[in-house]
C-alpha cells in the first residue's frame, strides 16, 4: 500500500501538476499514518475477525457498520482539531456523498452473488479482495483527477456536464441485468482462462488433473472490480466537485480529503452490505435523491468556473445542507411510501 502511494506521488511530481512538500497541510507522515491504518484494519479484518468462512450475522454487521462510522467520525474530529471546521466539513461532505453512492450500488453485489451462486459464508471473502482493488482504483482516479484539474481547469466544465447528465439519468433507472454471462469481464476471462462452474471451498484458483482452474468466486470478484471502476467514474468527479476550486485549498489538500473520505466509506462497505442487504429495496427513492445531488454538484462546478462576475461559489455549509437535506428526505419518503410488491 505505501509503495503504491509513493509511486503515485512520483508520477504526479514528474508530471509537475501535484507535489507534497514537507510543509504541506497534510504532509507525507499523515499519508503514512493513514496507509498504516488501512493495512492494519484490512489485516485484522481477514486475519483475525473473519478468519473462518461463515455468514456474517446481522448484529455483527450492524456493529461493524457503527465501528466504521465512528472511525470516520474520529477522522472528522481529528481534521477539525488540526485544520479547522472548513476542512473537516469538506471531509464529511465527501464521506456522506461516497457513502450514499456506495449504498445505492449495493444491490449490484446481490445480483452478482445470486448469479454466480456464491454462498453467504464466502461473500465476505470476495468483498474483502474487492475492497482492496477499490482502494487502488480510487487512488488512481482521485490523484489523476486532481492532477488533471490542476493542469486543465476546463476539465471542471466536463465534470459538471457529466454529473448533470448522470444525475438526470438516475431519474430513469434501467432494469438491472440479471444475466451476467454477457458481462465484458466474464466474456474476456472465460475466453482467456479455464473456469469451473463448481466452487472449490474459498479458493479463487485450484488445480484439477494438473491444470489450473479459476472458481466462480474469481469470476464474481472480476465483475465486482469492473463494477467499482464504473462506480468510480461517477463518484470521483462528484467528490471532487464538492471540494472548492477557488484556490482556497491546495491540490495536496484536495487529494488527502477526497482520498480519506472515499476510503473510509469504501472500507465500511462490506459491513453495510450485510447489514442493509435485507433493507436496500426499501430505499426506493434514494437514487432519485442521488440524481438531485449529482445535478446540484454539476451545476455548482459550472457556476464556479464561469468568468468574472458571473462566477458563483457555494459555501461548504450550503453544499452540506443540500446533501444532508436531500438524502434525509429521500430516506424518509422511502419509509413513508414503501414499494408494494
Amino acid at each position: 500500500m505505501m509503495s503504491f502511494l509513493n509511486s503515485l506521488y512520483c508520477f504526479a511530481s514528474a508530471e509537475g501538476a501535484v507535489s507534497v512538500p514537507a510543509d504541506s497541510a497534510f504532509p507525507i507522515w499523515a499519508w503514512l499514518i493513514f496507509g498504516v491504518f488501512i493495512v492494519t484494519m484490512l489485516a485484522l479484518d481477514l486475519g483475525v475477525f473473519h478468519k473462518n468462512d461463515k455468514p456474517v450475522p446481522f448484529k455483527e454487521a450492524v456493529a461493524w457498520s457503527i465501528v466504521w462510522i465512528s472511525l470516520a467520525g474520529c477522522a472528522f474530529g481529528g481534521i477539525w482539531a488540526w485544520h479547522g471546521a472548513e476542512k473537516a466539513q469538506l471531509f464529511s461532505a465527501g464521506y456522506l456523498l461516497e457513502l450514499a453512492l456506495s449504498i445505492d450500488n449495493l444491490f449490484v453485489f446481490i445480483i452478482i452473488f445470486t448469479f454466480f451462486k456464491i454462498p453467504e459464508k464466502y461473500q465476505h471473502r470476495v468483498l474483502f479482495w474487492g475492497i482492496i482493488g477499490a482502494v487502488v482504483f480510487r487512488a488512481l482516479f482521485i490523484f489523476g483527477g486532481v492532477a488533471l484539474v490542476e493542469k486543465f481547469s476546463w476539465v471542471l466544465f466536463v465534470f459538471g456536464v457529466f454529473l448533470i447528465f448522470t444525475g438526470i439519468r438516475l431519474f430513469f433507472p434501467e432494469k438491472e441485468e440479471k444475466d451476467l454471462s454477457k458481462n465484458l469481464a466474464v466474456r474476456c476471462a472465460t475466453k482467456l482462462g479455464r473456469f469451473s462452474t463448481e466452487l472449490h471451498g474459498h479458493d479463487f484458483f485450484f488445480r484439477k488433473n494438473g491444470l489450473l482452474y479459476a472458481s466462480p468466486l474469481f469470476l464474481a470478484l472480476l465483475v465486482i472490480e469492473l463494477s467499482d471502476v464504473i462506480f468510480a467514474v461517477d463518484s470521483v468527479p462528484a467528490v471532487l466537485g464538492v471540494l472548492p476550486n477557488d484556490g482556497s485549498i491546495s491540490a495536496e489538500e484536495k487529494m488527502f480529503l477526497a482520498f480519506t473520505s472515499n476510503i473510509f466509506a469504501i472500507l465500511g462497505l462490506r459491513s453495510f452490505f450485510f447489514a442493509l442487504s435485507g433493507f436496500m429495496k426499501m430505499l426506493r427513492f434514494l437514487h432519485y435523491g442521488l440524481g438531485i445531488v449529482l445535478v446540484f454538484i454539476g451545476v455548482k462546478l459550472i457556476l464556479a468556473e464561469l468568468p468574472g462576475e458571473w462566477a458563483f461559489h457555494f459555501e461548504i455549509w450550503q453544499s452540506l445542507s443540500v446533501l444532508g437535506a436531500v438524502f434525509a428526505v429521500s430516506i424518509l419518503l422511502s419509509l413513508i411510501f414503501p414499494k408494494k410488491d
